[in-house]
């Protein structure tokens, strides 16, 4: 039976996903029409946490493919099992489904993460079951999608690390839908339900200045890719503990600049050119949104490293 995708599973959405109305509504309204969908934006914009939600909420199955370069078709569809088959020959009974042809069967969900990184002769298994609502499987023969059976695969712009470009005949056979980071406000919501206590403990002020920092990563002038809102989450994480070990506020000085380098310097990819280390543009960040919230001075062994940005 076809999950129900209408009205009523909207409204449970609303109240699950932070923001993204306008998104909900369309990704709904694509699996209600029977469409396969395609979302693309930068990572941690809530891809995989918005489908999650729907199949949760929808009671519907899905099958969870990671795509990689290892991803073969043999892995996405199944194989026949050596040992039965040599015992039995090649039944139906000794095939073991892969995520592909459970999915087809059960008429769940396919959720395939990453799709822009998957071998060619893989991603043409996709455009098959897309275009014709079956596969044909060698010396197994033809399986026909059920009812409810959905394609929704993710991927991240083109210019990522190890990501490809995406043949037309995908574009053709599905809805797009690109997403972008949300507003400020909703990221403040999402830091403070990742954080819980640690967002407490930081305060309304402290949270709103860690998800601005984050912010100002993805339109840096040194910064080639930013931060998602995981970075905020964990920058709050981060200085609420680091505050319990040195016995300070999760604000001062050393304990918030402490926090966002180890958060974001990683996240961080500075520009092809650029003469400056992740570690100094965090610093620059800290100084334009976290220091002046600082609540209590460096610790005296700290004071040259704040200062310097954690320099050596």
């Amino acid at each position: 039976m076809t999950a129900p995708y209408g009205p009523d599973l909207l409204r449970r959405l609303t109240t699950e996903v932070v923001g993204r109305r306008r998104e909900l509504e369309v990704i709904v309204a694509a699996l209600a029409a029977g469409r396969h969908l395609l979302l693309e934006g930068p990572p941690g914009t809530g891809k995989s946490t918005v489908l999650r939600a729907i199949a949760s909420a929808a009671d519907a199955r899905y099958e969870f493919v990671e795509g990689n370069a290892e991803l073969t078709p043999a892995r996405l569809v199944g194989s026949f099992d050596p040992a039965a088959a040599l015992a039995e020959g090649y039944v139906p009974d000794a095939f073991l489904d892969g995520p592909l042809l459970t999915a087809m069967r059960e008429g769940s969900l396919l959720y395939v993460e990453e799709i822009n990184r998957i071998p060619e002769e893989t991603l043409n298994v996709l455009i098959t079951v897309m275009s014709e609502g079956e596969l044909g499987v060698p010396r197994l023969g033809r399986v026909a999608a059920a009812d409810g059976f959905r394609l929704v695969a993710a991927m991240n712009p083109f210019d990522a690390v190890g990501t490809a470009r995406i043949a037309a005949a995908v574009y053709d056979r599905c809805c797009r839908l690109a997403m972008d980071y949300q507003s400020a406000d909703d990221e403040v919501s999402i830091v403070v339900q990742g954080a819980e206590s640690a967002a407490g403990s930081m305060g309304a002020a402290g949270v709103a200045a860690a998800v601005a920092a984050v912010r100002d990563t993805r339109d840096h002038v040194d910064i080639r890719t930013g931060s998602s809102v995981r970075g905020a989450i964990d920058l709050v994480l981060i200085a609420h503990e680091l505050a319990t070990l040195r016995e300070r506020g999760p604000l001062s000085a050393d304990v918030s600049l402490d926090a966002a380098q180890l958060a974001l310097s990683g996240r961080i990819r500075v520009r092809e050119g650029s003469s400056r280390r992740a570690e100094d543009i965090v610093h620059e960040l800290w100084l334009r949104h976290l220091a002046p919230l600082a609540d209590e001075p460096p610790l005296p062994d700290a004071a040259s490293e704040v200062a310097s940005g954690g320099k050596a």
